[in-house]
């Protein structure tokens, strides 16, 4: 029984791989883009302890801590060009979407305007990790069209670190935002995707 229990994880865990596009190895120069509103920026922790500058360290790569607390994706949408220009990232992490579930606006165009960023950084030659965010209500899971579009466009996804982080009070620094050890606790989990997502 436990043998046939193995070969299912492992048979799971392939097929997860082979839906993932592998990242490419960042180079030592690589520039990393983490893109987002107040969870990438870091709110509710102090100078130096974002989820980009811890994860710079983990790296030994420069990231680009680009949060824009309260922004929508829309506003996303239209900022996240101009980035890609002026930095040229070989890797782009993307966390959006979290003031629009809390605004409730329609989850459609949410999905939509995370689609044409990806599709921007693509176009741009950067590949994209796409992180979730939950949707508000008692128990916190990441909305499902993260995880749609992780699938769709076969990239590298965390929909649960988020939602853990959030219902650990130990972690959070309000009901929405990480403390300085929830935010630490997010770069670990999106060095180990990026890592484990490498070729």
């Amino acid at each position: 029984m436990a043998f046939r229990i193995a070969l299912l994880i492992l048979a799971l865990a392939l097929a997860a791989c082979e839906r993932t596009e592998p990242l490419r190895p960042l180079g030592l120069d690589a520039v990393v883009l983490a893109f987002g509103d107040s969870l990438t920026h870091g709110t509710g922790a102090s100078a130096g302890a974002s989820y980009p500058e811890v994860l710079a360290g983990l790296l030994d790569r420069s990231v680009i801590n680009a949060g824009v607390p309260g922004e929508v994706s829309a506003e996303g949408r239209e900022r996240l060009p101009v980035l890609l220009e002026e930095h040229q990232p070989s890797l782009v992490i993307l966390l959006h979407g979290g003031n629009d579930l809390l605004r409730r606006k329609d989850q459609a165009e949410t999905a939509e305007n995370l689609r044409a960023m990806i599709e921007m950084a693509r176009s741009a030659g950067a590949e994209v990790v796409l992180l979730g965010v939950p949707k508000p209500g008692l128990f916190l899971s990441a909305a499902d069209f993260y995880g749609d579009l992780a699938g769709e466009l076969r990239l590298p996804y965390d929909g649960d670190t988020i939602p853990e982080i959030l219902g650990d009070a130990s972690l959070k620094s309000d009901t929405v935002h990480p403390n300085a050890a929830g935010y630490r606790r997010l770069a670990e989990s999106v060095h180990r995707l990026i890592t484990g997502a490498a070729r």
